[in-house]
């Protein structure tokens, strides 16, 4: 079952991690996971002691690993003086309830685990509002496995039980609260808005940092705009978005916003909780891809990027990859270099500061198509493109004719110049 570490912390939590090797599934997957379920676990705060990889035809819909697994965990777990065991995969409440009556021991899984780092880190209102939602989603449908206690006090036809009253009170007390977050959260999408159109009004652009957790994000940040926000080597040390100026060669106006890290597996609620947060990548002009060049499974974790833009419907997002780290040894990747696989990258070391020129060169040259300056004379009865141009665009001179028309100069975004072109008087890129 693997080999028992025997440093071990008396004041921390010992964990047993339990992943699943199903058939025709490739053991380095499995080992790698948990590799990762074990930095999870640390950042937690817990000792992990040992790891377990089950292997099995097809998953057990009571027990996830079945009755005979169970109970050899059963035996390692009060033979080793485990408190806790985590499991690598979200269990159903069910499972999780049944594990955590065979093992007589504290059972939870990679979901709750990454709850718990991401309650941890929390420092905004707007951020513990977030975490907070996707606990109570997860929490909903395992409320009986917290009132066991009461099954056998339920009364006979007519007359529930305390056990039920309970579950319904407590089921009513997490749905209404939930319902208050969401409506709260509403607000901060609100504010946001309003703040992205601001920045547009005044032609900032958005430039949004991606990439799995651990990669260097925060770290570019601080190295691009001069500012000093929190870098810790852990997973998930940054979850409140950040935004600050960054100054680029053609002076375009420009924000940096650092945002939460991704992982594999992270759980569906949780990229719904956080939608207010990832908001600001659906909405970027740019996204820079911070990649963990030296990490032994950089293409699985570009993969796992990828996987949660697709979910938050920012996968159409012009994107430019930046190679972190190349102050370390590059991972072996069978002799093919990053660039042929991702296309239009930047090699960089955000700690030593090597490639950034380039990486802002790259910036600017993208930001300069962006934006068209045009001369424009367009009909009054045009009122919807003429509120286009005020929202999205920048306007420098205006003038209102008495034939019915207005004669503007403005900057306007590269996607509205096909709109413009008809009223177009004289047209230029705009000079950063």
């Amino acid at each position: 079952m693997g080999e028992l570490l025997l440093t071990s912390d008396p004041d921390k939590e010992r964990v047993l991690l339990v992943g699943v090797q199903l058939r025709r599934q490739q053991e380095w997957l499995v080992h790698d996971s948990l590799d990762e379920l074990a930095l999870l676990s640390e950042t937690a705060g817990a000792d992990v002691a040992d790891r377990v990889i089950c292997k099995q035809a097809s998953l057990n819909p009571g027990t996830f690993i079945g009755k005979g697994k169970a109970e050899e965990l059963a035996r390692r777990v009060e033979e080793d003086d485990i408190s806790t065991v985590v499991f690598d995969d979200e269990l159903s409440p069910a499972q999780g309830r049944n594990l955590s009556t065979m093992l007589s021991a504290k059972v939870i899984d990679r979901t709750q685990l990454i709850l718990d780092i991401f309650a941890q880190h929390a420092r905004t209102k707007e951020g513990r509002l977030q975490i907070e939602l996707a606990q109570l989603h997860y929490l909903l449908p395992r409320l009986r496995r917290m009132w066991t206690h009461l099954e056998r006090q339920q009364g006979g036809i007519g007359l529930r039980g305390p056990g039920e009253k309970q579950l319904e009170l407590d089921r009513r007390r997490i749905q209404d609260r939930m319902h208050r977050i969401r409506e709260a959260l509403k607000h901060v999408i609100q504010h946001r808005t309003e703040q992205r159109r601001g920045r547009r009004r005044h032609g900032w652009a958005l430039i949004t940092l991606v990439g799995y957790t651990n990669a260097g994000k925060s770290t570019l940040l601080n190295a691009l705009t001069g500012s000093e926000v929190e870098v810790d080597d852990k997973l998930f040390a940054t979850l409140d978005p950040t935004t600050r100026q960054i100054k680029l060669p053609n002076n375009q106006p420009a924000l940096m916003t650092d945002t939460v890290g991704f992982i594999r597996k992270l759980p569906h609620h949780l990229v719904e909780s956080f939608k207010a947060t990832l908001e600001e990548v659906v909405q970027a002009d740019l996204l820079l891809h911070v990649v963990d060049t030296p990490h032994q499974m950089v293409m699985e974790q570009i993969e796992g990027v990828k996987a949660v833009l697709r979910e938050i419907g920012a996968a159409d997002k012009p994107v430019l990859h930046v190679l972190n780290k190349m102050d370390r040894p590059e991972s072996a990747l069978h002799g093919v270099p990053l660039e042929s696989r991702l296309g239009k990258t930047v090699r960089i070391s955000a700690l030593t500061g090597e490639g950034l020129n380039l990486l802002r060169e790259e910036l600017a040259d993208f930001l300069r198509s962006r934006n068209v300056e045009m001369t424009l004379r367009i009909p009054l009865a045009e009122a919807r493109l003429l509120a286009l141009i005020r929202s999205s665009g920048k306007i420098h001179k205006e003038h209102y004719g008495d034939d019915g028309f207005v004669e503007m100069r403005a900057v306007v975004p590269g996607k509205m110049q096909a709109r413009c072109a008809p009223y177009l008087v004289e047209s230029r890129k705009e000079d950063m």
